[in-house]
């Protein structure tokens, strides 16, 4: 059986926008949606009009290779911006506008650029920057779309460098690992020492602890 051919993502899908007369076209995703722990992040990449070699769903790509494909994003998009909505404010909102506020601090970033995108291409197929026509859901963007390929992985890069920062801060939870999502050593620390500061506590996972409801207890731990 010949095996299948691994998919890049292209500019084909901008070129068309640019050729359709949006000036400006950007790529945004997101990272962090289904973590227990940290900020949820949004990228938006301005692509430039050459194809970028070696960068792909950041999902597809080890540590190593995300880093190295945020350095090259980063020296080949004339605009990039990341934006976060903590914790709390996925707690306080839900995820929908707690995506829509990350992504337009991104956006924000992106204008204070003099990059204020005619086009969005949105990863997914639900619009939750609620800007009308000038978004344009694909799913599976980040696969196929070389633009939100390159938000994914600046954004993945972004994220994972906080959580791990912070890791210092929450050593039982592993975070220097897992970034905040479900694992092993995770929910063993869950269980043990309960929520830290930066977990989200509306969050279904918090219903079969003992400490669902209560703030965390002080200490360096968990400040």
């Amino acid at each position: 059986m010949t095996p299948a051919r691994k998919r890049y993502p292209t500019l084909r899908l901008e070129r068309q926008m640019w050729e359709a007369g949006d000036r400006v076209v950007c790529g945004i995703d997101e990272v962090g949606r289904g973590a227990w722990a940290g900020p949820v992040t949004v990228g938006a990449v301005v692509p430039a009009p050459e194809h970028l070699r070696g960068v792909r769903d950041s999902k597809q790509l080890s540590r190593d290779e995300r880093e190295r494909a945020a350095v090259a994003v980063r020296a080949w998009a004339p605009a990039i911006g990341v934006g976060h909505a903590s914790h709390d404010e996925c707690d306080e909102l839900g995820m929908t506008a707690a995506l829509r506020i990350a992504a337009m601090r991104a956006l924000a970033e992106l204008d204070a650029q003099g990059c204020t995108p005619d086009r969005i291409v949105l990863d997914g197929n639900h619009d939750y920057l609620g800007l009308g026509s000038r978004v344009t859901t694909v799913i599976k963007g980040d696969a196929s779309c070389l633009a939100v390929a390159a938000a994914s992985c600046v954004a993945k890069v972004t994220r994972d460098r906080l959580m791990g920062a912070a890791a210092e801060h929450y050593p039982p939870y592993d975070f220097e690992s897992n970034v905040g999502y479900p694992a092993p050593v995770h929910k063993a620390a869950l269980r043990g020492y309960g929520p830290s500061a930066i977990h989200r506590r509306t969050w279904i996972f918090m219903e079969g602890l003992c400490w669902r409801g209560l703030p965390p207890p002080p200490g360096r731990l968990f400040a």
